[in-house]
């Protein structure tokens, strides 16, 4: 296989507009064909352009050219071809592209990691179906040796989603194309307080999809999951997909230094500017501020002021009818209505059969690994030679996101190799988190911290004993092995249940009956809570004695 262009590389993003929309009209066997004639114009002027296809997804493709001319020509040749194909009665197959040049370096035969591609998408992101817009890099770059007739038109500097510096963005107009478009669908041009991303955002497309819909029919939703998951980053994610959705904004919350509940209800005033009334409850006055606006309100880290965000979610809700919340907690609200969704871990390779490299770079956690590594050691590449341990480091941090980062920090002084090693004391090694994240975010330990201290001392206890199933356990061994000492048989399965809403255990359906185990991660940290409190010894006799009358 011929690797792809290196250098100075203009990335093209293609998608079709609406396309969603598109197969509703259609139907799955009309969209089919309309997609298959779509991919057959689109990669015929790619070939004859000297495009190198880099990935397709869904109606999207990423295209590479050494040369940024060869890009513009191209872009306008297949905007010509979808124009004039005679597409079936009610499709209007509209085209969306955008064009970044950047210095890229491979990271394989046919993966590129960095900033560069993620701005090329963003770009497209923002355009109509027919707009070709590109970056203000790629503007300068072919200014004065455009296409006979074309023309480029400046529409201002952009905010755009996950990346930190606005954008310059240009549209590319052609006697043969159409010219007038809307105002361009940026975070500019909406109403909101989301942060500016100073990284990129890495999968979870399937997440996100199922997000967004779930969004669009219940009034609150709440994601759930352990800490370090990322949670906050893929709520921000699906809130900047909503924006054009709600005209009075999309606004984050951030409750993570609250420690007193009742502050719950000043902290969404004082986010929207609603002015406080004396003598008026707060809750109240927030009320008569949305009572007609359509807003999506994003609380975020809900978990130790859990039930005044359900009292103030329950009244928001009932009483002002164009408001929808999204939440991120390690449980969920616990009020009517709630939508719960528990974020999943990164997809990681199976150790037993590491993958070739291409088939590697495929996996979320993989690829979250990579595009770290590049920023922090810019030759950084996944190789054949490194790539058992970039799967070792991936899988045995349950593709747990914050763990991943932190293992990427440690770069700066070891090999991958050196790192997979470690992790066994995990959670000394993993220590170089941002200096300005919130503390429990900057160690592996801290996040894990952090969830331990809202669990009640029986919660505790629980976890803690639970460490000791290598393979999780069934709910029967549980009561047999972590029963005593403070909790009774009969608690045990009101006491696993609360774990699971808290996220720290997870429950499997296996046939007849559920199994619970912890990810490898929280286990470890159990061990480690259980020798503090003394009770290796004994909850490791009781778990001898139960697998020896079983096996007996």
């Amino acid at each position: 296989m011929p690797r792809v262009p290196t250098g100075t590389v203009t990335f093209l993003f293609t998608d079709i507009e609406g396309s969603t929309r598109l197969l509703h009209h259609l139907g799955d066997t009309r969209y089919a064909q309309v997609l298959a004639d779509h991919r057959r114009l689109l990669r015929a002027a790619f070939a004859a352009g000297g495009g190198d296809e880099i990935e397709t997804q869904g109606d999207g493709f990423l295209v590479a050219f050494q040369s940024a001319r060869d890009a513009i020509l191209t872009t306008v040749a297949a905007q010509r071809a979808v124009g004039s194909h005679p597409w079936p009665e009610g499709a209007a197959v509209r085209v969306r592209m955008g064009l970044h040049t950047t210095e890229a370096a491979s990271t394989g035969e046919v993966q590129y990691a960095g900033l560069g591609i993620h701005r090329a998408a963003r770009i497209c992101s923002v355009g109509w179906g027919g707009q070709i817009l590109l970056s203000r890099i790629t503007a300068g770059l072919i200014e004065s040796d455009l296409p006979e007739g074309a023309g480029l038109r400046d529409l201002g500097e952009h905010r755009l989603k996950d990346l930190q510096r606005p954008e310059q963005i240009y549209q590319l107009f052609h006697p043969d194309l159409p010219a007038d478009f809307p105002p361009l669908r940026s975070m500019t041009t909406f109403t909101t307080n989301l942060p500016i991303q100073l990284t990129s955002f890495i999968g979870r497309e399937h997440e996100i999809d199922e997000l967004t819909r779930a969004l669009r029919t219940a009034r609150l939703l709440t994601l759930t999951g352990s800490g370090g998951v990322g949670k906050t980053r893929l709520a921000l994610q699906v809130a900047a997909e909503m924006l054009e959705e709600f005209l009075g904004g999309v606004w984050l919350v951030e409750l993570a230094g609250l420690s007193d509940p009742s502050f719950v209800p000043q902290a969404v005033a004082s986010t929207l500017g609603a002015r406080e009334k004396p003598g008026r409850p707060p809750a109240e006055t927030l009320v008569e501020h949305l009572a007609s606006s359509s807003v999506l309100l994003l609380l975020d880290n809900c978990e130790h002021v859990l039930s005044a965000c359900g009292h103030l979610a329950d009244r928001l809700l009932r009483r002002c009818p164009n408001v929808r919340i999204m939440a991120t907690s390690q449980q969920g609200l616990g009020i009517s209505g709630e939508f719960t969704y528990r974020v999943p871990s990164l997809a990681s390779p199976d150790l037993q059969r590491v993958p070739s490299v291409e088939d590697l770079a495929r996996y979320e956690a993989v690829r979250l690994f990579v595009e770290r590594a590049v920023y922090r050691q810019p030759r950084f590449q996944l190789t054949d030679r490194n790539a058992s341990a970039v799967a070792q480091v991936c899988h045995r941090l349950d593709g747990i996101p914050l763990a991943i980062e932190l293992a990427v920090a440690r770069l700066n002084g070891l090999s991958v190799e050196q790192i997979a090693t470690r992790l066994d004391d995990r959670f000394r090694l993993l220590t170089g988190g941002s200096r300005t994240a919130l503390p429990r975010q900057q160690t592996l330990k801290g996040a894990i911290d952090w969830s331990y201290s809202l669990l009640s001392e029986k919660e505790q206890a629980l976890l803690r004993r639970l460490s000791v199933f290598a393979g999780g356990c069934s709910l029967e061994t549980a009561e047999a092995v972590c029963a005593g000492a403070g909790i009774d048989t009969d608690e045990i399965l009101d006491l696993l249940t609360g774990l699971v809403e808290k996220s720290l255990v997870v429950a499997e359906r296996r046939e007849s009956e559920h199994r619970y185990r912890l990810l490898e991660t929280v286990r470890r940290y159990g061990l480690d809570r259980l020798r503090e409190a003394g009770e290796v010894a004994d909850v490791h006799r009781r778990h001898l004695a139960w697998f020896l009358a079983l096996a007996e």
